[in-house]
């Protein structure tokens, strides 16, 4: 019987584990009271979005492994508005302190249909314009969107992500989970 999954939808400022070692920070076990669930991969706690939880360590390794190449799509905003010499470059690749990227989807898109507000907002400045560009990975550093944006000269203000693979967001209110079948 293959492992069964669930999806998340982790709200901003939420750990992305069951417990919290200094205490007082949201976790997992604040949402999800399944017994033997465990995330597949990461989310930064000031990142939102898609999470995979799965019982099975084969499913977790397939997902959150870099050598599997599961794609991973985000959805940026970003400060400012970027070039399409910005976008060609994380198209490419960019440098990193860490070393070069794989080339990533990049693309400018309008603000996501239906997104929920973030608690806190983001910080806005009345003489910097802020856009969205979702971005397709298929590896996973750590805080890696958020360098690759900066790298280029748009820093990100929030980070979603909307899929993993072919699972996504759809239908999931922040802090709701769902079980595949």
């Amino acid at each position: 019987m293959p492992p069964r999954l669930i999806l998340f939808n982790k709200p901003y400022d939420v750990l992305c584990q069951f417990t919290d070692r200094d205490g007082g920070r949201a976790t997992l076990k604040d949402y999800i009271d399944q017994p033997d669930f465990y995330p597949a991969g990461r989310l930064d706690r000031d990142s939102e979005g898609l999470l995979v939880l799965s019982e099975g360590g084969a499913a977790t390794a397939r997902i959150a492994d870099p050598r599997a190449k599961m794609a991973k799509t985000y959805w940026a905003q970003v400060e400012g508005l970027p070039t399409e010499a910005a976008l060609a470059a994380l198209r490419q690749g960019v440098m990193l302190k860490d070393g070069p990227t794989r080339p990533a989807g990049a693309r400018r898109i309008a603000e996501p249909e239906g997104l929920w507000p973030r608690t806190p907002p983001i910080r806005y400045r009345a003489a910097i314009p802020t856009s969205w560009i979702e971005l397709t990975l298929r590896e996973g550093r750590n805080r890696q969107v958020r360098r690759m944006t900066a790298a280029v000269g748009f820093p990100t203000l929030r980070l979603i992500r909307w899929a993993i693979g072919d699972w996504t967001l759809a239908g999931l209110a922040p802090g709701e989970w769902r079980r595949l079948p």
